[in-house]
């Protein structure tokens, strides 16, 4: 039974802590308040920054707050402490696999694979302009409406 969940991207400033926000928003909605819910990423540049303004402002639009979240990097204790830890993109799946010890308790998969009709991968709006945020909460409202309804079986 999946009790705690992990997103992760890259650097946990844009994707995974809007995944972590959306989350945490629709599970509570839904009456899901004793799941752990929390987000990181695979590179630790940005370790205690808060997520970037621009994801911030974007996700605040449509009622997610994330300005409470801290970045931080995945720790190898994640790996046993999470049941499910979802990566943003492969490259993330990739460096997840490789950093796993043999035998984690939590399973590692791909986010989008919740909402198959969506790509396999959450885009980094990092670079980009207004229209890679929005892309990215409706990829991640999607996701996190599939990934409730497995949950709730």
């Amino acid at each position: 039974m999946t009790r705690s969940i992990l997103f992760v991207c890259l650097g946990n400033i844009c994707r995974s802590p809007t995944a972590e926000a959306v989350f945490t928003k629709r599970a509570i909605n839904l009456g899901h308040k004793d799941l752990i819910i929390d987000s990181a990423g695979t590179g630790a540049w940005h370790v205690g920054n808060p997520p970037d303004k621009r994801a911030t402002a974007h996700a605040k639009k449509r009622g997610y707050d994330l300005t409470p979240l801290r970045a931080r990097a995945v720790a190898p204790t994640d790996f046993d402490h999470f049941d499910l830890i979802l990566a943003m993109d492969l490259q993330n799946f990739d460096d997840l696999v490789r950093a796993a010890p043999k035998n984690p308790h939590a399973r590692i998969e791909m986010f989008l694979d919740y909402e198959p009709s969506a790509t396999r991968e959450v885009p980094d709006p990092y670079y980009g302009g207004a229209q890679g945020f929005e892309e990215v909460l409706d990829l991640i409202e999607a996701a996190s409406d599939g990934l409730l309804q497995k949950l709730k079986r």
